[in-house]
């Protein structure tokens, strides 16, 4: 019995979390990734951020072709505090990679023109950089890679744009 794409799901993100020691993190939309974001900057960057501070990032981050986020993300940000002072805040740790927060998810859902919902995400400090788009045995790959261009089209820039920051897809269609 062939599996369905539910149980490819649950198959890979048991792999991601006791073989790779990701997080598994439920985010259901726009608003639980902005939330789990600031989180995982704060944590990683070891700061509090006020909401106005946050907002600065977003505004930060809410730029630029694919490209241009790409090297945003290796880029520290010059942030202006609250109280006046400036922090280079750190998106990823690309000299110790391992210093970085590693988090799974699933079925995201983003409403941008159209409502659409992501199989499996993998976030690095909050920000979803892979996508992986499963499609149980028997369906065409091609349709997976029709459905990521649509989410491209779709719903990736909404909401300050941060699923624009997804740097690789991957379509499976078996574990």
């Amino acid at each position: 019995m062939p599996q369905t794409e539910a149980e490819l799901e649950q198959k890979l993100i048991e792999r991601l979390t006791k073989g790779l020691a990701y997080e598994p993190f439920t985010l259901r939309n726009a608003e639980d990734l902005k939330a789990n974001l600031k989180t995982q900057l704060e944590k990683h960057n070891h700061i509090k951020l006020s909401d106005t501070e946050f907002k600065s990032i977003l505004n930060h981050l809410d730029k630029g072709n694919v490209f241009d986020r790409a090297k945003r993300l290796r880029d520290k940000m010059e942030l202006s505090r609250d109280d006046g002072t400036t922090f280079y805040l750190e998106f990823l740790n690309t000299e110790h990679w391992c210093h970085n927060q590693y988090q799974v998810t699933n079925q995201i859902t983003q409403q941008g023109n159209y409502k659409n919902r992501y199989d499996v995400t993998l976030l690095i400090n909050g920000l979803p950089l892979v996508q992986i788009e499963l499609k149980r045995r028997g369906l065409e790959l091609k349709e997976a890679f029709n459905q990521i261009n649509r989410y491209q089209r779709h719903s990736y820039g909404a909401d300050n744009g941060l699923l624009q920051y997804v740097q690789i897809f991957v379509i499976s269609n078996h574990l």
